[in-house]
């Protein structure tokens, strides 16, 4: 199954979202880098809420058939980046 880079956005989003992550900010940067389209950054209120927000989104791009290339930041939780290829979060 292939999802696009748009819908893909938009399932991250929506999983941030979910579990309250604040000032969620979306920059589409297809036209910066052949690297990635989308860059989510989100906070969360704790480390706690930092690591079940990324949980979050890697389990919905997990169920829209999507596998994370990479997960970093996960034991310490203060920051977490999850590398969806087109989109990183």
């Amino acid at each position: 199954m292939t999802i696009s880079s748009e819908a893909l956005c938009r399932t991250a989003v929506d999983a941030l979202d979910e579990l309250k992550g604040v000032e969620v900010k979306v920059l589409d940067v297809t036209e910066l880098t052949g690297v990635t389209d989308y860059m989510i950054v989100a906070n969360g209120r704790s480390d706690r809420q930092v690591k079940a927000l990324a949980e979050n989104v890697v389990m919905r791009a997990k169920e829209a058939g999507i596998r994370p290339l990479g997960i970093e930041g996960m034991n310490g939780a203060e920051w977490v980046l999850v590398d969806l290829c087109d989109v990183v979060v």
